[in-house]
């Protein structure tokens, strides 16, 4: 499609007639809405939308838009974000010595699967900086340690202000974000087997094996200060057997985490995440 779009993501209580207003002021305006999807929590009494409409030809400015929309949303107590086709987020990576989830995001941003610009790489360990050289992405090598991690972090987020990084994906990375690091740059994904809570901690998949899964599983969700618990994204499972030795379980994993973080970042860049709660509606 040629042109630039405009997609709000809007959150409001239910009640009759959202669709004809938030239509009408895109139709007042002289927009052509291309995409439009919806949903209504009954249960939380809300309606959940998803508009993207053509810019060429919109009599307002995109400087104006916002303004102009809140005039609508307000008295519908609506919560909403508006975003623009032709603003390229800029990713930061945080990973640690896994490579696979890494490894895939860079040849699908290296192959223009990924709309974004990828411009720095953090981790608390050098293992992996060689792949930051190869894709020519800044690395920064910065180690966590119990008692200086409050510097440490700070130190990672004056990185991500310098370089206005928009979105972080943690690849990977085995440390647990603090609360502070949060409040400070809430916008992150991560990846994680679906084991959990019932296989948290170390070797998961040694566990899973010792109970003879059927059944395995990759989640990406946002990341919130309860651990793991942040709203979800994407998930993906696939069988497994009593021939599969732990390293089949491992490699199987692995290639479901890839594919799962990959999917979970595409919806997340193409504005087709809207998070309520602790829970998410996925425009897909």
């Amino acid at each position: 499609m040629n042109g630039s779009t405009a997609t709000l993501l809007i959150s409001c209580p239910d009640q009759q007639g959202l669709v004809a207003k938030f239509a009408n002021f895109i139709y007042d305006n002289g927009g052509n809405i291309i995409h439009a999807d919806q949903h209504t929590d009954f249960e939380a009494g809300l309606f959940l939308t998803r508009i993207e409409w053509q810019l060429e030809g919109f009599k307002l400015s995109r400087d104006i838009i916002p303004s102009s929309f809140a005039s609508v949303a307000k008295p519908l107590q609506a919560v909403w974000d508006i975003h623009f086709s032709d603003t390229v987020p800029r990713l930061a990576l945080f990973v640690t010595k896994q490579d696979h989830c890494l490894l895939d995001l860079l040849w699908r941003w290296q192959a223009k699967e990924m709309r974004a610009d990828i411009p720095l790489i953090i981790s608390n360990h050098e293992n992996l900086k060689a792949i930051a050289e190869q894709f020519n992405i800044d690395f920064y090598y910065i180690p966590i340690t119990k008692d200086k991690k409050n510097q440490q972090e700070a130190r990672q987020l004056e990185i991500l202000r310098q370089h206005r990084i928009d979105l972080v994906i943690l690849a990977k990375y085995m440390q647990i974000l603090t609360p502070e690091f949060i409040n400070h740059f809430p916008h992150i994904i991560n990846i994680h087997h679906s084991f959990l809570p019932a296989f948290a901690g170390a070797k998961p998949y040694h566990r899973a094996y010792e109970r003879g899964v059927k059944i395995i599983g990759a989640t990406a969700h946002y990341v919130t200060a309860d651990l793991d618990e942040g709203p979800i994204i994407e998930q993906d499972v696939v069988r497994v057997s009593h021939r599969d030795t732990i390293p089949d379980l491992i490699r199987k994993g692995k290639d479901l985490e890839r594919v799962v973080l990959a999917r979970a970042v595409r919806l997340h860049l193409q504005h087709r995440v809207l998070v309520y709660g602790n829970r998410t509606v996925v425009f897909a």
